[in-house]
């Protein structure tokens, strides 16, 4: 199998490495992330403008590439820390739309994502549910030919700044689940704002008897949660890529700066205990981007299962050397490693953040040791 990229992935992995480089240095972010939701606006446009926002779209709509086209980009936004919310809305809101919405919705919606005129977050998570996608309480039930919706969603990522939300909920009808566009600022949804642990923005959202048409409904009635599964599983994916390049990022943050620390008369990187420790870092990096790359494969499988179980596998060592790596990068560090003023703990937020994000460690175990069981049955 071939794991080199080819030359239009590397010119765009590029384009976006001095794009962050040239408009997102850490002093930047930090600007960024003290505004009212954490997020630009204009830097937004600006990945508009590069193309960025048109990685893994129908190229009939105005994107190109795919889950590969993702991974690159996701690992280059992962080393900068980048705050705009490319996951919600390219891999997991502009996705679901792409792969099951009518020619209306999809003629309608993914050029306005594409050109950065529209954000969209997934409200699906519910209090109590921890990552069962199918427990879902809120409903949705016909009333004079038009869908309303009640219910509570929590944790809904990127919602601050969305101007579209995907809304899963119960259809009482069939009791399947069913997914519908709505318009956040809609007459019955409230949303309570705040920032999560490494700072982007997120709302719990509280719907009270929101009308939709019958054209707000996405994808087929009852049928999603196949497509949600399958649209995490891609989302997944990428945060495993983002998680990638944080902890790559990581490394060489620490170490440098084992390069130039002095002690005793000399950089303690001259103690072998130190190097020692410098290497199992590195080692664990290879290894998760061998699981990323996995993911990222299996993104295109056929068989369901199989790409399920694969890209949880990812994610659940992936999770494990985000920790690892990141306690030994504040370690080495000392004392600075705790401080807001360095990057270092910024990043070991955010992998933090990431492995807690649609299932952490002990949960992508439990489904493995399931197939496990299961196939051995």
């Amino acid at each position: 199998m071939d794991f080199e990229l080819t030359s239009d992935q590397k010119l765009l992995q590029d384009a976006v490495q001095r794009f962050i480089a040239e408009e997102y240095a850490f002093d930047s972010r930090q600007r960024i992330l003290a505004t009212a939701h954490g997020f630009s606006d204009a830097i937004w446009k600006r990945l508009a403008e590069q193309g960025v926002l048109s990685v893994g779209l129908p190229e009939e709509h105005g994107g190109v590439g795919g889950p590969v086209e993702i991974m690159v980009v996701m690992e280059q936004l992962g080393a900068g820390l980048v705050l705009e919310p490319f996951l919600s809305t390219v891999v997991l809101g502009a996705g679901l739309i792409a792969r099951h919405g009518t020619p209306a919705q999809k003629s309608a919606l993914l050029p306005r994502v594409i050109e950065g005129h529209s954000r969209i977050a997934l409200a699906h998570y519910e209090p109590g549910a921890r990552y069962a996608l199918e427990q879902v309480n809120a409903r949705a039930r016909m009333v004079d030919g038009r869908f309303v919706l009640s219910g509570t969603k929590s944790v809904v990522l990127d919602a601050a700044s969305a101007d579209l939300l995907i809304v899963s909920a119960c259809d009482e009808t069939s009791g399947a689940l069913s997914l519908f566009l709505v318009d956040p600022r809609a007459t019955g949804i409230k949303l309570n704002r705040y920032r999560t642990h490494d700072g982007r923005n997120a709302a719990d959202i509280e719907l009270a008897g929101v009308a939709l048409g019958t054209e707000q409904l996405l994808g087929a009635r009852g049928a999603a949660l196949v497509a949600l599964e399958e649209a995490l599983d891609h989302a997944i994916a990428a945060l495993c890529a983002e998680a990638v390049g944080i902890m790559e990022a990581l490394n060489q943050a620490t170490l440098d700066y084992l390069r130039t620390r002095v002690q005793f008369g000399q950089a303690i990187g001259r103690f072998q205990t130190l190097q020692h420790r410098m290497a199992d870092m590195f080692m664990m990096a290879v290894q998760a981007r061998s699981m990323s790359l996995l993911a990222t494969g299996r993104c295109a499988a056929s068989d369901a299962r199989r790409r399920h179980r694969d890209i949880c596998a990812a994610k659940a060592f992936v999770g494990k050397a985000a920790r690892y790596i990141g306690q030994q990068a504040v370690q080495l560090h000392g004392g600075m490693g705790m401080s807001a003023e360095l990057i270092v703990s910024h990043y070991f937020k955010r992998l933090t953040m990431i492995n807690a994000t649609f299932g952490d460690c002990d949960h992508h175990l439990g489904i493995i040791s399931d197939h496990i069981l299961a196939e051995s049955a």
